[in-house]
């Protein structure tokens, strides 16, 4: 059984990801499709009992649920973007910039749906882990899970609450798509997750159309100590981070590629003294601030990466609402983010040759 990331590995995402769906689909019929679901349709035309097959078993959603509960990262936009109100949800840290525990795009689609004030769902406090007696007070009939970091005994507890949607394949490893998709079958609601997925990319495909030097780019996604310059993180292909960005025209370098392997973890490890390994990224990108990239180019070993020599850098502002939108990326966050996380990238890419 893999281990989840450390907290610190986390940090930047504080959360982070991406990888591939096991979940099983669902037929309308009553029987088994050839991924293992069932499904019967009940009365509204949902499709129920559900079978999920996930990294620990199956989970198994009788009927329409009606009080929703769901932890760890971004999960809550599912519903959220449905029409659907959670009893209750993880309170975020990572991004707030008002502290209130709710991210500005949440927020935004809870208020209209009536959910802000005294109707706010309550917020789970995840500091130390999953708060099992809260999410039990607010007695759901399922907790969605599918971009996680749940462990096997996570997961065992949570279903002893209600039942639990966790992570598909990969510990933090459901790319933002795939977390609507999942989440949303769990609620009988895959087609509507379906549309807001499509309508999306859509919105993609309109932005990019305007930033012509993105397509193409390659990248690297990277998390660098500014105290400790010694190591690069990479964020490896199965990031949800990596995957959107993918899903925003640009393709991982082929140098990340090769240092991922076949990796099942969402980061690893490169020495500054192998920085020149990442001669073939067009655009690396960090967390940071104003400072960043003159403390990369003024580093003698992180200055051997030509992007970073060329200022080709997209800077995400750590702990900012933008960075927390993209670390862990959802249906509600993409479209919030998007122009702004793509004139960063169209400034650096304008920068390549």
């Amino acid at each position: 059984m893999r281990t989840a990331p450390s907290r610190r590995a986390l940090r930047p995402l504080v959360a982070a990801t991406a990888a591939a769906l096991l979940l099983a689909a669902c037929s309308t019929g009553g029987a088994a499709d050839g991924d293992g679901a069932t499904a019967s349709p009940s009365a509204d035309g949902a499709a129920f009992p559900v079978t999920l097959t996930n990294a620990f078993g199956e989970t198994t959603v009788e009927s329409e649920p009606t009080a929703v509960a769901t932890v760890n990262w971004g999960n809550h936009d599912v519903p959220i973007a449905l029409g659907i109100v959670p009893v209750g949800f993880a309170g975020s840290t990572y991004g707030d910039d008002d502290a209130d525990g709710v991210l500005p795009w949440t927020f935004e689609a809870l208020e209209k749906l009536g959910a802000t004030g005294d109707d706010l769902p309550v917020l789970f406090d995840e500091t130390d882990g999953i708060a099992f007696e809260s999410v039990a007070n607010t007695e759901p009939d399922v907790v969605l899970a599918a971009y996680s970091g749940l462990t096997q005994e996570d997961w065992t507890t949570l279903q002893q609450i209600a039942p639990t949607v966790s992570w598909p394949e990969f510990a933090w490893g459901t790319n933002w798509k795939d977390m609507a998709l999942v989440n949303g079958r769990a609620l009988g609601r895959e087609a509507e997750a379906q549309e807001i997925v499509d309508d999306v990319l859509a919105q993609i495909e309109d932005a990019l159309a305007e930033r012509p030097d993105v397509e193409g780019t390659t990248i690297a996604y990277t998390w660098i100590d500014p105290a400790d310059p010694s190591t690069i993180g990479v964020y490896t292909p199965l990031d949800a981070r990596v995957q959107l960005l993918e899903d925003l025209g640009m393709k991982v370098a082929p140098s990340v590629v090769e240092l991922a392997g076949d990796t099942e973890e969402f980061f690893v490890n490169l020495a500054s003294e192998q920085a020149d390994t990442l001669s073939d990224v067009d655009v690396l990108v960090t967390y940071g601030d104003d400072s960043t990239l003159a403390t990369l180019q003024a580093d003698p070993l992180l200055n051997k990466i030509p992007a970073v020599a060329r200022g080709s850098v997209v800077v995400v502002p750590d702990g900012a609402p933008l960075s927390s939108a993209t670390s862990g990326p959802t249906v509600l966050s993409v479209p919030w983010a998007l122009d702004a996380y793509l004139d960063l990238f169209q400034a650096a890419a304008a920068k390549v040759g």
